[in-house]
């Protein structure tokens, strides 16, 4: 996997302060900065090719959005994944992904059908590959249509507000600890039911896959403990 921490693009349109904060976090996301990893200023802004300033601010920010941790006497870490925090945030994602999936079962067009099963497939592709960074985005797009189908602004606001806690768990998931057969299986189990139109499935199949995730995540961090 390619570092994301690198020489900074000063010509960049956004505010400095934006971008820095954009990278530390892309990874953080990733694992590239490492839970319980310590966030040196001098240092990141040496690699990154900037001043301590706009560093220091990022990290205030990355500690609101609760993916840093500011400790006493020892300065910023990024955030560790506690079970608790992963049990909290899939618990929710399992009945918000339920009801989308349910919802969109009803409501998906044939259009979206296409665009949902190309993405599957696609997705399939990269993760027999072991291409990671092309599963994540693949798996991202793949649950970004179904709540799109979902016709439900709510859901998916409440959704967004989860996704870059998903997303730490999602490269988790996918880089060391998930089947490949049984990742595929359960996308198109999901695909399966909603394209039939059962929402009970559809519901069903969402939650499972969820559950499993929480699990196989779950057991790796004690592993690794």
């Amino acid at each position: 996997m390619a570092g994301k921490l690198s020489k900074i693009n000063l010509n960049d349109y956004k505010p400095l302060r934006e971008v820095i904060f954009n990278t530390l976090r892309e990874a953080i996301i990733v694992g590239e900065l490492k839970p319980g990893e310590r966030l040196m200023e001098v240092q990141l802004a040496e690699k990154m090719g900037v001043s301590r300033t706009p560093v220091r601010e990022a990290i205030r920010m990355l500690e609101l959005e609760g993916l840093v941790n500011m400790l006493p006497r020892k300065g910023a870490h990024v955030a560790e994944l506690s079970v608790k925090d992963i049990m909290d945030v899939l618990e929710v994602r399992a009945s918000l992904d339920g009801l989308a999936t349910a919802l969109a079962a009803n409501r998906i067009t044939e259009e979206e059908i296409k665009s949902l099963k190309h993405v599957q497939n696609q997705f399939a592709n990269y993760v027999e590959k072991e291409n990671l960074q092309g599963s994540i985005k693949k798996d991202v797009e793949f649950h970004e249509i179904i709540y799109r189908s979902s016709r439900n602004d709510k859901l998916i606001q409440i959704v967004n507000n989860l996704r870059e806690q998903v997303q730490r768990f999602r490269v988790i998931y996918l880089k060391d600890y998930v089947s490949p057969k049984e990742l595929i299986k359960e996308h198109a189990e999901i695909v399966d039911a909603i394209t039939s139109k059962n929402a009970s499935s559809a519901l069903a199949a969402a939650e499972k896959h969820i559950r499993n995730q929480e699990n196989a995540i779950i057991k790796s961090l004690k592993t690794l403990r």
